[in-house]
């Protein structure tokens, strides 16, 4: 099928070059890049790299196979300013997506939010350790440690993933807030604000005189927050994956994007093999075969099964004679529904 001219993420898993995408005027931000450009240092490779030094996460998102219908939704999400929500069952590649969208438009290394029962919105924007500024305050009080003072307060402070997604740049980083739905009912309902304006406050910057301070972000680098607020030049690549098991508010819902990732087609599942194995893998005897009934089940109703269940089978071909019964054991259990816990 052909590419639409308008897209910028094809799903292909090939790098290439692009333009940030012209925002409506009411997704436009106000923040400042840094001097110098776009940011650098984010750690993950580029097209022409050497694939030996392709780590776990950048082959998750080098081998990713988007269908059309999904790579439309994230495209609109990129150009409306719009968190992603992505729901689907377990295995269907929703937190590989996001890695897929920073590998192929070359945004650097996933910001990861992985949420639970006690996340908070706090924990997102930033972290103060307020305890261990009061400790080296006490010391310098004492004279048992000189030369520092109290602009020493950024030191005590670390954005967090979302924080330090919307640090001002010329091109967006993508965020991952992952199993949205494990979070408390409020969560949701606190987000809209930093969704919606692209920005936050640090109260505990506010209060310095200092007008920039220097802060640690979530993957490690400093950043200079001026007059203690954090607000965005793009607005970030937000994809939130959840399972579906419970629904959030509709104002919510409306601030998203909405895409489901249905189990692969028999199509996508071979695109994804020929991917991960190369595509000798499905000449070989029986192989194409057990793709197609591994496809059959994955998208009969109530199903739970997940793609690299079939990965983990077909990895195995070399190694285990096909006629045996090991192999037949190892289809079984391998290839078994995940909700079957015997």
């Amino acid at each position: 099928m052909t590419t639409p001219p308008w897209w910028v993420y094809h799903g292909t898993g090939k790098p290439h070059e692009w333009e940030v995408p012209p925002a409506s005027r009411w997704r436009t931000f106000d923040g400042t890049p840094p001097a110098g450009g776009r940011p650098t240092g984010l750690g993950w490779l580029v097209a022409g790299e050497a694939d030996a030094r392709v780590g776990r996460r950048e082959l998750l998102a080098k081998t990713y196979r988007a269908e059309h219908g999904e790579a439309l939704l994230v495209n609109a999400a990129i150009y409306l300013r719009r968190p992603l929500l992505v729901t689907g069952g377990p295995g269907v590649g929703k937190s590989t997506l996001a890695g897929s969208i920073a590998y192929e438009l070359k945004l650097g290394e996933v910001l990861h939010w992985p949420i639970t029962s006690r996340t908070t919105l706090q924990d997102g924007l930033y972290r103060y350790d307020a305890v261990g500024r009061l400790h080296a305050a006490n010391l310098d009080r004492q004279g048992r440690r000189p030369g520092r003072g109290p602009a020493d307060v950024g030191r005590y402070l670390t954005l967090g993933p979302l924080g330090t997604a919307l640090l001002p740049a010329d091109r967006p980083r993508v965020l991952l807030i992952d199993e949205f739905d494990k979070g408390d009912i409020d969560l949701a309902n606190d987000l809209l604000t930093v969704f919606e304006e692209g920005r936050f406050p640090i109260p505990e910057l506010q209060r310095m005189d200092d007008q920039v301070v220097t802060v640690l972000t979530a993957d490690a680098k400093a950043a200079a927050i001026e007059r203690g607020r954090v607000e965005c030049a793009q607005f970030p690549i937000v994809v939130i994956t959840s399972n579906g098991e419970r629904q959030f508010p509709p104002a919510f819902m409306r601030r998203c994007v909405k895409l489901r990732i249905d189990p692969p087609s028999a199509t996508k599942l071979r695109r994804i093999v020929q991917a991960h194995l190369g595509s000798q893998i499905l000449q070989k005897p029986g192989m194409a075969d057990l793709l197609e009934v591994f496809a059959e089940k994955m998208r009969k109703p109530d199903a739970v099964f997940a793609t690299d269940q079939l990965l983990n089978v077909l990895s195995l071909e070399s190694d285990v004679e096909r006629d045996s019964d090991d192999w037949k054991v190892l289809v079984e259990r391998l290839l078994s529904p995940l909700d079957d816990q015997t």
